[in-house]
């Protein structure tokens, strides 16, 4: 089933979503706690007030080494809540990431910027992978000699195509994303969930011809039958 994440931790902005879109939780990093000055024992149980007892929240370690992110991991694993620990896919994550799948711990390897480095996350174990799309567009339109040049969503598209190829157990997580070009390009691509900001919530059911139309038939209604409902003509 397809899962859809409201990347932010502001508890208004997922009480408003929430009433439109099926959540299946929130996700964060470090910057986006620290943004909004808010800590997990505040986050947590409003989450789950406003999305429902089966919220997920995606949470990220901060250590630096790989024990230290085992450590956090397994602390947060041990909190009453659905938690998805986010780990960063370097060397060092990876090898957390590692520990962390041999303790049942559920991972996000996170921060990929690269078909490789999210294939070999996958290899080790990680249940989501969250490539940065808009950030690798971004990297790609710098110019950097070192970056293949396929862009975020061409990332998405080859790591969705070796995941369903060898038919590993791990979702496509994809982040970061500034239109919906972006986020149609990688629903295309196939994967099975998506975290947007609230900003691109809104663009979702946005359209220069929506309303129009609204007003349109409500006009050509209230013309004929005035103020009564359809129910009772």
């Amino acid at each position: 089933m397809f899962e859809l994440y409201l990347d932010t931790a502001d508890i208004d902005q997922i009480a408003c979503h929430s009433k439109y879109l099926p959540l299946r939780g929130i996700t964060t990093n470090p910057s986006i706690l620290a943004n909004t000055n808010t800590g997990l024992q505040e986050l947590l149980p409003k989450v789950r007030e406003v999305i429902g007892e089966k919220a997920r929240i995606h949470v990220q370690v901060v250590s630096a080494n790989a024990d230290a992110m085992l450590n956090e991991a397994v602390n947060l694993h041990k909190l009453p809540y659905d938690i998805v620990v986010k780990v960063p896919a370097t060397e060092t994550g990876i090898a957390a990431i590692r520990m962390m799948k041999r303790q049942q711990v559920p991972v996000l390897a996170t921060a990929i910027y690269s078909v490789q480095q999210g294939f070999l996350a996958a290899l080790c174990g990680a249940d989501y992978l969250a490539p940065y799309v808009s950030r690798i567009d971004s990297i790609v339109t710098s110019g950097d000699d070192n970056i293949d040049g396929i862009g975020g969503v061409g990332v998405v598209a080859d790591l969705q195509a070796l995941i369903d190829q060898h038919q590993l157990p791990v979702r496509l997580l994809p982040a970061s994303f500034k239109n919906m070009r972006q986020v149609l390009g990688v629903l295309n691509a196939g994967v099975s969930a998506i975290t947007i900001p609230p900003e691109i919530a809104v663009k979702m059911l946005s359209h220069p011809a929506l309303q129009p139309a609204v007003d349109r038939f409500n006009l050509d209604w209230q013309t004929v039958f005035g103020q009564t409902l359809p129910f009772e003509s």
